[in-house]
C-alpha cells in the first residue's frame, strides 16, 4: 500500500471538535515536545553548559547551549533566593525561584548583564529581538528540599516522593512570539528547527529541566561536601518540568482557527493512515504493547483532586486494562487490524478512546511523523475576507459548517452565563459571570455560536444576491464572524463546536486540548479554571542526547 493512500476517512468535526472530547486529549507522536526531541536526535545536536556562576545559596546565573546543524540557541537561567512570603504560582507574582530567557545565538557578557537586569523582573522588564522566550519557575518546595537533603546526605531520594510530584520546579509562564520585546514568530518561522509550533518554548522548558536537576545537585554538594552524591539517572528520568496554567491559554485555540485546524487535521490524518494499514507486523504489535505498558504506568501514578478528572482517571485505568485484555485476542489477524482495533475501542469512554488514538500512532512513526510539517499555519493568508462572496454562498456555508450552532437558545440566561474579557491588571484573559458581575461591555468576541446565530438573523432579512463586501458596509459588526465562516470553509476543524459562554463551560477542556498537543502529561485541574501538568517527564536529558 502506498503510505500516502488513505482508505479510511478521518473522523468528522462534529465528533472531534466537542469540548468533552477535546478535554480528553492525550499527548502523542505529533506533540510538539516529541517533534523537538526527534529532530535534535536526528540532526545530532550538541549540548553543554558553558556558564555556571551559582553560589552555595543557589543564587547566580547559568547558560545552557544547544548547537544544531545551522544555529545555536542558549537558555540563560537566573537562580534567586525567594523569600517564602513571596512564593506564589499566581500570575500576580513579582518574584520567583528562577527566571529564564532563550537567546537566539550565544549571549555575550554584555547580553548576560542586560538580561540579568531585566529577566528577573519578567513583565516589568524588557528583552530584545535576540531573545525567543521569557519564562519563570518556582520550586516544588517539599520535593526540592527532600532531593537536596537526600543527595547531601549521600543517599538517593525516595522514588515514591518523586513519582507523587514529578518535578523539582514548575513554570508559571513561558512567553514567546513577541511578548515583552522577544522576537516575533514571523522572524523565525522559516527556520526548519522552529517551523513546528512552539519549538522555541519547548526547547526553553527542556533546558530548564536540566537546570532544575543541576541546581539541586549543586546545592546538595554545597551542603554535604564530599559525602554528597548525584541523582540516580533512573530517578532523574522520572522528573519533568511542572507547569501551572490558567485561563490565559484557553482563548488561544479560539483565536487561531486555522492553526487549530492544522493541529487537529494532522492528528486525524495520522489516525486514518494507521487505520488503513492492511496488516500488523510483530514489531508494531510489540511497540503497541510497550506503549500500553507505559500508558498504564503513567495512569497509575497520575493523581488529581478534581472530581471530574478523578472520574476520567477511573475510566482511563479501566479502559487501558480492557485494551490489554483485548490485545490477547486475535485482533492482529483481522483484515485491516488497526481499523478493527480502533472500532473495538469506540466502545470505550472518551478518555479511553483518545488514549487509544495516541497508542495507535506510537508504533507508526514512519507512516505519520511527516505530518509534523503540516502543523504550522500561515494565518495572515487566512485573515483576508473575500468581499466578492455572495450571501447565498455564505448561507450555504453556514448550513454546511455551522449547523451545530442551532443547539442553543441564547435568549436563555444559562446559554449566555459567562463572558470573556481581558483583565486590566495583567492583560490576561478572564471569565466573568454575565448576570451577576460587571464588565460584559468589554466582552471579547469568543462567543462563536451566538455570533453565528446573530449573523443568520441578519442574513435572513437581506437580499441574498448582495456581496459580503456590501453587506459589511452596512453591518460591520459581523466582520469577525464572516472571517471565521470563510476560514472554516477551508479548514474543517477550525471551530470548537460548543457554546463557549454557557453556564456549563469548563475551560479546562480547552486547556487540556492545547496542553496535549504540547506533550503535557499528568493533567491535574486545581479548579475549573487552572491546571498543573508535567512536561518532558521520562524523556532524555541533554547529556543523553549527545551523538
Amino acid at each position: 500500500m502506498n503510505r500516502r493512500e488513505v482508505m479510511v476517512e478521518p473522523r468528522h468535526p462534529d465528533q472531534v471538535m466537542r469540548l468533552a472530547r477535546l478535554g480528553s486529549a492525550h499527548p502523542m507522536r505529533l506533540s510538539f515536545l516529541r517533534i523537538l526531541l526527534r529532530r535534535m536526535r536526528r540532526e545530532g545536536w550538541r549540548f553543554d553548559r558553558p556558564v555556571w556562576q551559582v553560589d552555595a545559596r543557589g543564587v547566580g546565573r547559568a547558560v545552557y547551549r544547544a548547537r544544531g546543524p545551522g544555529r545555536t540557541y542558549c537558555l540563560v537561567a537566573f537562580a534567586h533566593d525567594l523569600p517564602e512570603e513571596m512564593r506564589t504560582d499566581r500570575v500576580i507574582a513579582t518574584a520567583w525561584d528562577a527566571t529564564f530567557a532563550l537567546v537566539d545565538g550565544e549571549p555575550t557578557a554584555d547580553d548576560l548583564d542586560r538580561l540579568e537586569r531585566n529577566v528577573p523582573l519578567q513583565e516589568a522588564g524588557r528583552i530584545s529581538r535576540k531573545e525567543l522566550s521569557l519564562s519563570r519557575a518556582n520550586h516544588s518546595v517539599r520535593l526540592f528540599r527532600h532531593v537536596v537533603d537526600s543527595l547531601a546526605a549521600g543517599r538517593q531520594p525516595d522514588a515514591a516522593q518523586i513519582d507523587a510530584v514529578g518535578y523539582l520546579m514548575r513554570t508559571t509562564a513561558v512567553y514567546g512570539s513577541g511578548k515583552f520585546g522577544a522576537a516575533d514568530r514571523f522572524e523565525i518561522a522559516d527556520r526548519p528547527e522552529l517551523q513546528a509550533p512552539f519549538q522555541a518554548e519547548m526547547l526553553s522548558v527542556w533546558l530548564t529541566r536540566a537546570f532544575t536537576v543541576d541546581l539541586a545537585e549543586h546545592l546538595a554538594a554545597a551542603k554535604g561536601g564530599p559525602q554528597a552524591v548525584r541523582l540516580d539517572r533512573g530517578l532523574r528520568r522520572r522528573l519533568g518540568v511542572g507547569n501551572s496554567t490558567g485561563l490565559g491559554l484557553a482563548p488561544f485555540l479560539i483565536r487561531h482557527p486555522a492553526l487549530l485546524n492544522n493541529w487537529i487535521a494532522a492528528r486525524e490524518a495520522a489516525l486514518a493512515r494507521v487505520r488503513a494499514k492492511p496488516d500488523a507486523s510483530p514489531a508494531e504489535i510489540a511497540a503497541l504493547r510497550d506503549a500500553l505498558a507505559e500508558a498504564q504506568a503513567n495512569a497509575a501514578l497520575w493523581q488529581s483532586e478534581h472530581p471530574v478528572q478523578q472520574a476520567k482517571l477511573a475510566d482511563l485505568r479501566a479502559d487501558l486494562a480492557a485494551l490489554g485484555d483485548h490485545l490477547e485476542t486475535g485482533w492482529a489477524q483481522e483484515p485491516r487490524p488497526w481499523d478493527a482495533l480502533w472500532r473495538w475501542g469506540e466502545g470505550l469512554s472518551l478518555e479511553g478512546q483518545e488514549a487509544l488514538l495516541a497508542l495507535l500512532l506510537e508504533p507508526h512513526g514512519d507512516l505519520v511523523d511527516d505530518l509534523e510539517d503540516s502543523l504550522a499555519a500561515d494565518e495572515d493568508a487566512a485573515f483576508a475576507i473575500d468581499g466578492t462572496m455572495t450571501l447565498v454562498q455564505v448561507s450555504a456555508l453556514l448550513d454546511r459548517d455551522y449547523g451545530w450552532t442551532r443547539a442553543w437558545d441564547f435568549t436563555r440566561d444559562e446559554a449566555t452565563a459567562r463572558f470573556w474579557y481581558i483583565s486590566q491588571e495583567k492583560a490576561e484573559p478572564r471569565l466573568g459571570h454575565r448576570h451577576t458581575e460587571e464588565g460584559a461591555g468589554r466582552e471579547q468576541p469568543l462567543d462563536t455560536a451566538r455570533a453565528v446565530q446573530a449573523l443568520r438573523r441578519d442574513l435572513d432579512g437581506t437580499d441574498q444576491g448582495v456581496t459580503v463586501g456590501a453587506f459589511l458596509l452596512a453591518r460591520p459588526e459581523h466582520r469577525h464572524t464572516l472571517r471565521r465562516v470563510q476560514i472554516a470553509a477551508r479548514h474543517p476543524y477550525a471551530e470548537i463546536r460548543d457554546n463557549l459562554i454557557g453556564h456549563d463551560l469548563m475551560p479546562i477542556d480547552i486547556l487540556r486540548c492545547k496542553l496535549a498537543f504540547f506533550g503535557a502529561t499528568r493533567f491535574d485541574p486545581r479548579s475549573d479554571l487552572w491546571v498543573r501538568i508535567s512536561l518532558f517527564q521520562n524523556e532524555p536529558y541533554p547529556d543523553e542526547m549527545q551523538p
